[in-house]
């Protein structure tokens, strides 16, 4: 199987592309490229707890809904939630009505409270796990990165993180370069990496 597919406008993508036709703007706008916004990380957090065990393809399709539902995935905001809002959102039929991970969000807003609190930033601690080794995309779905992340977060009491789930928030969010040689956004995704001062 190749590693790059022929895109819309003839140039090569990952091939992981190729599963759904919005998959290609998601590529070349947002995923792979550092984030160090602290909303956006905690956002994609919570969407990849969402994922297991879903396609992500579901999760885009319903992210404008996700955000709505959790107030624009503001952790201070959703720190706060409390039983009447799960069971407002195990009503809302725009988003995953899974309780278990419902709950999860709003369990890990306060441990971003916490986190926040004791180490500055979720961006300066996330970063910590960067990596500049690519891996294989079709094969990987850990890193010992993502491994360390992923205990670390679970000794802090957050839920719905394990190694595969902070493996493809480390993907989408830039803290590994895992576009394919051969992709026309490899090299954009580097020079970024290397060129913005990365958070403490």
């Amino acid at each position: 199987m190749s590693d790059t597919v022929s895109g819309p406008d003839g140039r090569m993508r990952c091939a992981w592309c190729q599963a759904a036709p919005e998959f290609f703007e998601y590529h070349d706008s947002e995923w792979g490229y550092p984030v160090f916004d602290e909303r956006r990380l905690f956002e994609k957090l919570c969407l990849e707890s969402f994922q297991s065990g879903l396609s992500w393809r579901t999760i885009l399709n319903k992210r404008e809904n996700f955000r709505r539902a959790f107030c624009g995935f503001d952790f201070n905001k959703i720190a706060l939630f409390d039983e009447v809002d799960v069971a407002r959102l195990l009503q809302d039929a725009n988003i995953i009505r899974h309780r278990g991970k419902i709950e999860a969000v709003i369990n890990n807003a306060q441990r971003m409270q916490e986190l926040v609190a004791a180490e500055g930033s979720l961006a300066g601690f996330v970063w910590r796990y960067e990596t500049e080794v690519q891996r294989t995309p079709r094969l990987a779905s850990t890193s010992p990165e993502s491994v360390a992340l992923s205990k670390e977060l679970k000794k802090r009491g957050w839920k719905f993180v394990g190694p595969t789930t902070v493996y493809a928030f480390m993907q989408a969010m830039g803290l590994v370069n895992d576009h394919v040689e051969g992709c026309i956004m490899r090299e954009k995704a580097t020079l970024l990496r290397r060129s913005l001062i990365k958070p403490e």
